[in-house]
């Protein structure tokens, strides 16, 4: 069993296609382990804010069995090569394949995204914060209490299967985490 760390995010009928997702990944990998959701605007595209959030799991799949079957649910969930711009339904990341690092079987590890979107970097942190990044002595946490980016990000209330993701408490502080360390109130 590996462990692994997921990014999933959608801009397009999001409540929708995050929970078709998070049924479809539960499917595939068991158990899963998610953390809040976050509003974000669109990094990299021309399109609505997303919804973010990140999934831990156990997983059997060799690196390349599980990128082609993250593909597959994308695709059952709507997702083409040639979408409409700036329309995601749903897009699902390897964030962490165990302790791989470097570019194996098509994909980059650790994705580069973790410590440059807050998008990714604070659910991680939150559902993660002990583990350590590969090829750095820093932590998630670590690495979250030192980012200094300038994207905004807001917690959003979402439920997947009766169970609210983002805590209360979070869900008040409301305000959009910007250039800020999560130790002064963000987090």
């Amino acid at each position: 069993m590996t462990r692994i760390y997921l990014g999933v995010g959608s801009n397009t009928e999001r409540e929708h296609h995050l929970r078709r997702g998070l049924d479809a990944l539960e499917q595939l990998l068991g158990p899963l382990q998610l953390s809040p959701v976050f509003e974000s605007d669109a990094v990299g595209i021309l399109g609505t804010r997303f919804y973010n959030l990140v999934v831990a799991a156990d997983c059997q799949l060799e690196l390349g069995d599980l990128n082609a079957a993250l593909k597959a649910i994308e695709a059952a969930c709507g997702r083409r090569e040639q979408s409409v711009a700036g329309r995601i339904t749903l897009d699902i990341d390897i964030l962490l394949y165990g302790d791989l690092r470097g570019r194996h079987e098509g994909v980059l590890l650790p994705r580069p995204e973790i410590v440059r979107n807050a998008f990714v970097l604070w659910p991680l942190a939150l559902l993660a914060p002990e583990v350590q990044l590969p090829g750095s002595e820093l932590s998630i946490a670590g690495l979250w209490n030192g980012w200094r980016g300038g994207q905004k990000v807001w917690p959003v209330a979402f439920d997947w299967h009766g169970q609210a993701l983002t805590p209360e408490l979070l869900l008040r502080q409301g305000l959009p985490a910007v250039d800020q360390a999560p130790g002064s109130g963000a987090a």
